[in-house]
């Protein structure tokens, strides 16, 4: 009986929960106070702050045993923006009622062992409510062990599920226990984060070891009381910092703190029941994201009723900027975009239908409705090319930009396939190849944010790769495999190996371009899948029965896959056994480029490289640039973790100047991605095989004359063939090629010849401009959008984003008149002065903004930096035009009011926003100090550094002048910065910066109408020497070379030119010459001699100072005494007598000596400040020489003379040695790459074993 009431008794023990697992009685009702804040700012003292805190009383009473319901009351919304202990949190009412609303509705979840799930709500409660609720019920999520101190465990949280570390003590006192929970969210593995915009950019994990550029830290302390019914939480803590910065983090940072408590204010039992409405499943308590595409973080506007505020807006955008840019109202395209992202479908019909017979409305509407960027766009686009209401110009546009800003998503990729086969998409070569290429750029952005990128997505540009391989169309195999470069899909790896000989099953004979496209379009699929790529290019690569350049790009690929150091090793034996010098050369000369990368990227590659051109070098480390060449140049900074990285490729088939293809591209490194920016490519396999085909040139380093023939005799070159192919990429992505055949290039000669009539395109062009011409054109253009989202404890989205945006405009007005008129063909124009009146503007303004805070649909808070730079040229001019006297002028009126051509001006604000009450933006730097003044205060950082917070104001203006023509350019600059001192790249652009570039009317010292520019060529050659020149200028009561004015009431012009009869006739001559009226013109002229059949062929340029008692000018000569020595003189001053320095320069190659340069630079008199240069300049020479590896010896050389020796040591070295007055100069053995051409000895050594190609 006894052994049977102990059994009873410890079976009820187990039944009764542990004192301290949390767990809450479905009998009771729970009251808890509620408050969470966020700040963002520097965390220095005197520099502003944003932030928001939300206070309320939460209930929590049971509907089942599992089953809670939560109820928020007294909710209060407060905002905060200013400097901290001079400002306090204000009340913002209206958005108080608003948030009232939403939270009053009763929220249902599970609640088991501590843990929250399926969270319930009516189907009218918004996201983000949902999400403020996930942070309050967050408090009450926690896995609590009671019989272990410290443990750590992986568990869902609201930041997603992350490694948690707990550390639990006891208070031996009240019985309490207390918890501290450490949540790692850097590290999480399905961390509750997104990115958008960023697709393009990939990720570089070697440069985030270098440092990040966010840093967060989330800590929670707990207080659990033990109760008959279980542990019960008494009061939260929870303290979240976030540190982030464009840069590294280690250097400054802007930060965020998110705080909130809950304490328990009582536990009474559970009254009546209450009824509750239906609910539907809102999710666990992992944040769930909003869809944020029609929340822009740097505006707040009421989006209500947006058709007619967007046709209102766009009206006023075309009006404002129909000529010039209103700078002021260039921000306004974002609300623009915002309205567009928020109406629906019919907004977008109504709009067209409403700008579609207006051309400035039609433009503007078309240029911006791509940022709809979700289905709405697709179907817009669809309806056009079914109506064929648009151009192919501007479908092309629509298209490219409207694909490429589309949000991808699987159902988005099935709607955008449409535009491969409609028949409008077909109507146009261009449009069609912009169908295909945008389609493989959306499939590729679609599968950087999904785990798996199925086939399905890349199948319609297999089946078309597939087709035109079998009809042999070589325009379709190369539109298609740049589509599938774009797409970048693993899947279609074994489809594009069926356009290469080396590894197709059944190999195709097809041109080069086809192999090049094919090749190029696994550039993407190495990040991806490395290791198929690795293999298909190392068997291009190794193939020598086909093209150079096509093996040397399969060579640049390989390596983009990262080979390991064994794959190196191979290439490098193979290397050392090639004998195309075409092959040698670019690969040895880009894996010495990679061998001194210092980019994250390419870390461990550059050692890896760094023993291959050990190995090479020998060998192959003297070849010269007539061969194929590859030049690659990058740096990295870890304090800014920002890099540059530019490649040039040469690639030809055949030792001959002239590449087969040429290939530029550039990166950008930021924050640990790496963004390819810009590529340009050219093909000139059509002209080149015209060039190979005459057998009469020997194409050697100096042979272009077949080049000229070949344009004489543009009927000789292949129809089916292209003459030229040009591409390029943005983002890594192919958004334009171009094939340039015969026709086109006879059909473009055909309409500039002299012969051409009426039929010709250029005569209708000078008719439209004979009648006056005038065209516009303005494009706003959203160029960036990309964002990051982070879930915050609060269940507030952090965001950071990047927008940069830009309007350009041009506008030309244009008048001629042709004297005598055309009447027959083009030809006339030679024997006719043109007469041309035009005005105009050419100009753009961009705008960033850069946003660290919390941004939703109600409310806004945190850090914005905004820039504006604007960039404005206007035109107005009168030319002339004398084809028949060589002559040509031109005229520029004085302008009255200054103008800015350019300028930057950009600020921090700590930032508040809401839709019921007016924005709040305050400068992180107060604006109280005087200019050039600092304040040295000093404040305890949280990380108990030392910051010296100096404030500086500086204001400057400098200007160049020119009292002759009466204008001036003047930079001005303002700047106000605040713990500039520290050694933290942040603070170096924080802060207020105007700086701007002027255009300015000055007192002339006469009065100037206008500006008038005179070129005048001549025929005849010089018959007089420098001497005599120089004699009858100073003996000449009126100098030749100046412009005089005739006796009033002449009809000649002022600036006839008098005769004398010994003076010489200038090949050149050119004015530059103030005017007003029949005063005497002011300002200079110059003219150039040369005189080939002298004794001493010699060459003169002199400049002059025109105007009454102007006797300043520049005399030049030089003179060929030798084949092997030129020298140089130049006098300057009163009548070229004040000043004098020379210049001499020869070479020498004596038998039985080594090839020398020599130079020289002496002076007898110049000017002070010259001098004074002079000396500036030497007092660094010694410091940098040394750096160079320069020795120095003291020694007295003559005083006013600098000389220069380089003496050619061996194939692959140079002596220098340069003598100043003071000291000299000298290193040996610089390397220093030589043509082999120089050195029969050098050119058998590294040719032997080798071939061209």
């Amino acid at each position: 009986m006894r052994g049977l009431l102990l059994c009873c008794l410890v079976a009820l023990a187990t039944c009764q929960p542990a004192p301290y697992a949390l767990r809450l009685n479905p009998k009771k009702i729970y009251e808890y106070r509620y408050e969470g804040s966020v700040k963002f700012g520097l965390g220095l003292s005197n520099t502003a702050e944003s932030g928001m805190r939300l206070t309320c009383n939460l209930r929590i009473r049971g509907s089942s045993e599992q089953t809670f319901v939560l109820q928020v009351s007294k909710l209060a919304f407060e905002e905060f923006n200013g400097f901290p202990g001079k400002n306090n949190f204000a009340a913002s009412s209206k958005l108080t009622q608003h948030l009232s609303a939403q939270l009053a509705t009763p929220f249902m979840f599970d609640y088991v062992g501590g843990h929250i799930s399926n969270i319930r709500a009516s189907s009218e409660v918004s996201d983000m409510t949902v999400n403020i609720v996930r942070g309050i019920l967050s408090f009450f999520h926690m896995t609590l062990k009671t019989k272990e101190r410290i443990y750590q465990l992986e568990e869902v949280s609201i930041h997603g599920t992350c490694q948690s570390t707990y550390v639990t003590e006891m208070n031996d006192e009240t019985k309490e226990l207390s918890v501290t929970q450490v949540v790692d969210i850097d590290n999480c593995r399905d961390k509750a984060a997104k990115y958008t915009g960023v697709a393009m950019a990939v990720l570089d994990n070697v440069s985030k070891q270098k440092g990040e550029s966010v840093m967060s830290t989330v800590r929670y302390l707990y207080s659990v009381k033990p109760t008959a019914d279980g542990g019960i939480i008494t009061k939260a803590h929870s303290l979240e910092r976030q540190f982030f910065t464009p840069f590294n983090v280690k250097g400054g940072n802007f930060k965020m703190q998110a705080v909130k408590e809950m304490v328990l204010l009582g536990v009474t039992d559970k009254g009546r029941e209450f009824t509750l409405g239906p609910m539907e499943h809102k999710g666990d308590l992992k944040y769930k994201f909003v869809d944020a595409g029609a929340t822009f973080p740097m505006i707040m506007q009421n989006l209500n009723d947006p058709i007619p505020k967007a046709i209102e807006l766009i009206k006023q955008l075309a009006e404002e900027n129909k000529y010039t840019i209103n700078s002021a109202t260039t921000e306004d395209n974002i609300k623009l975009y915002q309205l567009l992202r928020v109406m629906p479908y019919e907004g977008l019909e109504t709009m067209w239908k409403q700008f579609s017979g207006n051309t400035l409305q039609r433009n503007w509407f078309l240029d911006i409705v791509p940022e709809v960027n979700d289905a709405r766009i697709l179907k817009f686009l669809q309806n056009r090319f079914h109506a064929q209401d648009i151009s192919t110009a501007e479908a092309v546009q629509a298209l490219l930009l409207s694909i490429n800003h589309l949000q991808p998503s699987p159902e988005l990729v099935e709607m955008a396939k449409i535009f491969l086969n409609m028949t409008f998409s077909k109507s146009s070569d261009f449009l069609w190849q912009t169908a295909m290429l945008t389609y493989g750029s959306l499939v590729y952005r679609n599968c950087a944010y999904v785990t798996s990128c199925p086939i399905n997505t890349v199948q319609p540009l297999i089946d078309i790769a597939v087709e035109s391989l079998r009809s042999g169309d070589e325009n379709k195999m190369v539109t298609v495999l740049k589509a599938l470069g774009n797409a970048g899909h693993p899947g279609s790896v074994k489809t594009i190996m069926r356009f290469l000989p080396s590894v197709a099953a059944s190999p195709v004979e097809l041109p080069p371009s086809v192999l090049s496209a094919a090749v190029q379009s696994l550039r993407l699929i190495a990040v991806r899948d490395p290791h198929s790529v690795r293999d298909v290019t190392l068997k291009l690569f190794l193939d020598k029965t086909i093209p150079a350049e096509i093996r040397m790009l399969a060579f640049v690929i390989l390596f983009e896959t990262k080979p390991s150091m064994a794959l190196v090793s191979t290439v490098t034996t193979r290397l050392m056994e090639e004998g195309n010098l075409n092959i040698i050369s670019p690969a040895y000369s880009y894996l010495k480029s990679l061998a001194t990368s210092t980019t994250p990227e390419n870390h461990f590659l550059s050692s890896v490289c760094n023993v291959a051109v050990k190995i090479l070098g020998p060998k192959f480390g003297r070849l010269s640039y007539r061969y194929s060449k590859v030049v690659r140049l990058d740096w990295f900074n870890d304090d800014f973790l920002i890099g540059t990285a530019t490649e040039m490729f040469m690639l030809r088939r055949a030792a001959n100047v002239f590449p087969t293809e040429i290939i530029m591209k550039s990166k950008f490194l930021f924050i640990g991605r790496i963004l390819e920016l810009l590529e340009l490519g050219v093909r000139a396999e059509g002209i080149m095989e015209v060039i190979r085909s005459d057998a009469h040139a020997d194409f050697g380093f100096n042979d272009f004359k077949s080049v000229f023939n070949v344009l004489k005799n543009l009927e000789s070159l292949p129809t089916d063939k292209p003459v030229l192919t040009a591409y390029s990429r943005l983002s890594g992505q192919e958004w334009f090629f171009l094939n340039i055949n015969k026709d086109l290039i006879l059909k473009v000669i055909k309409a500039l010849e002299p012969s051409a009539g009426k039929e010709s395109p250029l005569w209708d062009l000078i008719h439209r401009l004979l009648e006056g011409w005038s065209w516009h054109r303005v494009k706003p253009f959203l160029t960036f959008e990309a964002r990051y989202f982070q879930a915050t404890s609060l269940g507030l989205p952090l965001e950071i984003s990047k927008y940069y945006q830009s309007v350009s405009a041009v506008t030309v007005n244009a008048k001629a008149v042709v004297n005598p008129p055309l009447t027959e063909t083009l030809g006339q124009l030679l024997s006719s002065e043109v007469s041309l009146e035009s005005d105009g503007f050419i100009g753009v303004t961009k705008d960033f903004w850069l946003f660290y805070g919390i941004s939703t649909e109600l409310f806004q808070c945190g850090s914005e930096l905004k820039s504006k730079i604007p960039v404005s040229i206007p035109w107005r001019f009168t030319a002339k035009v004398n084809i028949k006297k060589k002559k040509f002028e031109i005229d520029f009126p004085l302008f009255k009011e200054e103008f800015e051509v350019a300028s930057i001006s950009s600020n921090v604000y700590a930032v508040s926003r809401n839709i019921e009450d007016p924005a709040q933006m305050t400068p992180f730097i107060p604006v109280a100090l005087e200019p050039n003044k600092e304040v040295p205060t000093v404040m305890e950082a949280e990380d108990e550094q030392m910051l010296k917070a100096n404030s500086w104001h500086s204001s400057r203006k400098y200007c160049a002048e020119s009292k002759v023509y009466g204008l001036g350019l003047c930079a001005v600059s303002e700047l106000r910065r605040q713990y500039y001192h520290e050694e933290y790249p942040l603070y170096y652009f924080l802060g207020f910066t105007h700086m701007a570039i002027k255009a300015v009317p000055i007192q002339a010292v006469k009065p100037v109408e206008k500006i008038h520019l005179e070129f005048d060529l001549h025929s005849s050659k010089l018959s007089m020497s420098t001497h005599q020149v120089l004699d009858t200028v100073r003996n000449s009561k009126e100098i030749p070379t100046l412009p005089s004015s005739r006796e009033q009431g002449s009809h000649s012009s002022p600036l006839d030119v008098p005769t004398v009869a010994a003076a010489p006739q200038p090949l050149f001559s050119f004015k530059a010459l103030a005017m007003s009226g029949s005063q005497r013109p002011e300002g200079y002229e110059a003219a150039l001699y040369y005189r080939p059949e002298a004794s001493l062929p010699n060459m003169q340029l002199n400049v002059s100072q025109v105007g009454e008692n102007a006797n300043w000018r520049v005399c030049m000569d030089s003179t060929m005494r030798l084949p092997s020595q030129t020298k140089a003189n130049i006098r300057w001053g009163a009548e070229c007598q004040s000043y004098k320095m020379s210049v001499t320069a020869e070479t020498a190659h004596l038998p039985g000596a080594k090839p020398t340069v020599k130079a020289s630079l002496d002076w007898s008199e110049i000017p002070v400040s010259m001098a004074e240069l002079g000396r500036r300049i030497g007092s660094y020479i010694p410091g940098i020489t040394f750096l160079y590896g320069f020795s120095q010896q003291n020694e007295m050389n003559p005083q006013k003379e600098v000389s220069a020796s380089v003496v050619v040591a061996s194939a692959d070295s140079v002596d220098v040695k340069v003598k100043f007055p003071e000291y000299t100069v000298f290193r040996q053995a610089i390397p220093f790459p030589l043509l082999p051409s120089n050195f029969c000895t050098f050119r058998n050594a590294s040719v032997n074993g080798t071939q061209d190609a």
